[in-house]
């Protein structure tokens, strides 16, 4: 057997791994070192890059913002600026037709502008959202499954943690990757208050009603907002301002996320210690898959696999258009059964030298970013399909009355609004790129 074919059957073992609940970090791991040892024939190079490895992928210092931006969800959460933006959210939009649902996507989206994490914002809104959902009489299939789609605005609405992994793979600038997801971002917020509004005018039975808030009230529930607001401005507004590096931006995003919780009642001792501890355990689950991801990579790089792959595709002929298209379906592909961290540590390696290599039209930083959205945004889908879909698992395993057959059914929608959005943004990469 060739190392070309050891690398191709590489992937069927892999998947069989994770088919068989192998975690992914362990299983990337183990077949890169299995793997590594075929092509080369001996153990003593593979020890080497054992000893050094670990050290060589986790030292990145661009690495330190992930855990940074984790702590700042963490404190976001405790400081009650969830509950405060879906008040705000609800007491604008609440009274109209699926407008409680409306107004968790509208939260999910100022809270993912703070967070950076999508299991976050989906778990965190969850809590503030389904009670009252359910008091306003809204079906289950829907309340979750938007819910879901909200929570993936987590990665999509800068800051992201899936974008900065997607930066260094890619050794591309964070701030304007953060910069060209804005856009798209909004967009996919819009997208969501569509399909609702579509929804529950084709099933009116599926949202009840809510009174109307008067404008008395309305203020002040504006108001209450102005720590995720300032703290926003603050993150995003002192990176393009020059004032911070996205690092530091992180650093002071988590200390001014901080502060405010404490301020709110919502931070102690304790939960303080808890959110150290939330965040040490989330770190150092995606450093292991981005480690796992680094050995199975440079298993890849030992057959030639990527180089033949990237040789073969442009010997045939297609055009740059179809190969791009090929690749987002395999992505989607991919997120029925892998998580959306580890599907971008694995493939970006493997896909971006192929892509690059042909002509877009357009100078290579450009491309680099208008991928990288196309490549985020697919990997959001993977989030809400089944059947690994993180955030299905998450909003299901927190509204047990709700059959998770009836979120399936929901979630259809929301899947089918950001296919076509995909292809909106495939078709024309100005959005993605104009703000850059």
């Amino acid at each position: 057997m060739s190392n070309v074919e050891i690398g191709l059957w590489s992937f069927p073992v892999l998947i069989v791994l994770i088919l068989l609940r192998v975690p992914i970090a362990a299983a990337m791991l183990g077949t890169g070192v299995v793997g590594t040892y075929l092509v080369l024939d001996r153990w003593t190079p593979i020890l080497a890059q054992l000893k050094a490895l670990p050290w060589a992928t986790n030292a990145n210092y661009s690495l330190s913002i992930i855990p940074l931006f984790l702590l700042m969800g963490q404190f976001a959460a405790r400081g009650g600026m969830s509950r405060a933006l879906f008040s705000a959210a609800a007491a604008f939009v609440g009274h109209r037709k699926g407008g409680v649902a409306m107004a968790a996507i509208g939260a999910s989206a100022g809270f993912g502008s703070i967070c950076g994490s999508s299991l976050a914002t989906a778990a965190t809104m969850a809590q503030v959202a389904l009670p009252e959902l359910r008091r306003h009489g809204y079906a289950g299939g829907l309340a979750t499954a938007s819910l879901a789609a909200g929570g993936t605005l987590g990665i999509l609405i800068p800051p992201s943690v899936v974008l900065v992994l997607y930066a260094i793979l890619a050794e591309q600038n964070i701030a304007k990757l953060f910069l060209a997801a804005f856009v798209p971002g909004i967009l996919a917020a819009i997208s969501y208050l569509v399909v609702i509004a579509i929804y529950v005018r084709l099933k009116p039975e599926s949202a009840g009603e809510a009174p109307r808030i008067p404008w008395r009230e309305r203020i002040p529930a504006l108001i209450a907002v102005w720590p995720v607001v300032a703290i926003f401005l603050l993150v995003v507004g002192g990176i393009y301002l020059g004032f911070f590096t996205p690092t530091q931006a992180a650093a002071v995003g988590a200390a001014s996320a901080g502060l405010v919780a404490w301020k709110n009642g919502g931070l102690d001792r304790k939960s303080l210690l808890d959110c150290f501890k939330e965040t040490a355990v989330s770190t150092g689950m995606i450093f292991f898959i981005v480690l796992g991801a680094s050995a199975f990579n440079s298993f890849l790089a030992f057959s030639r696999l990527p180089q033949v792959g990237a040789e073969w595709v442009t010997a045939q002929g297609f055009s740059p258009m179809t190969v791009l298209v090929i690749i987002l379906a395999l992505y989607i592909i991919f997120g029925c059964i892998m998580d959306s961290l580890s599907m971008i540590v694995l493939t970006i390696p493997i896909f971006f030298p192929i892509v690059t290599a042909m002509d877009f039209g357009m100078t290579p930083e450009h491309f680099a970013i208008w991928f990288g959205i196309l490549v985020l945004m697919v990997a959001e889908i993977g989030m809400i399909t089944p059947p690994v879909g993180l955030n299905l698992f998450i909003i299901s395993a927190m509204s047990r009355e709700v059959p998770v057959r009836e979120t399936y059914k929901g979630i259809v929608p929301f899947v089918t609004a950001d296919l076509v959005r995909i292809a909106i943004l495939t078709a024309f990469p100005i959005i993605s790129t104009f703000l850059v």
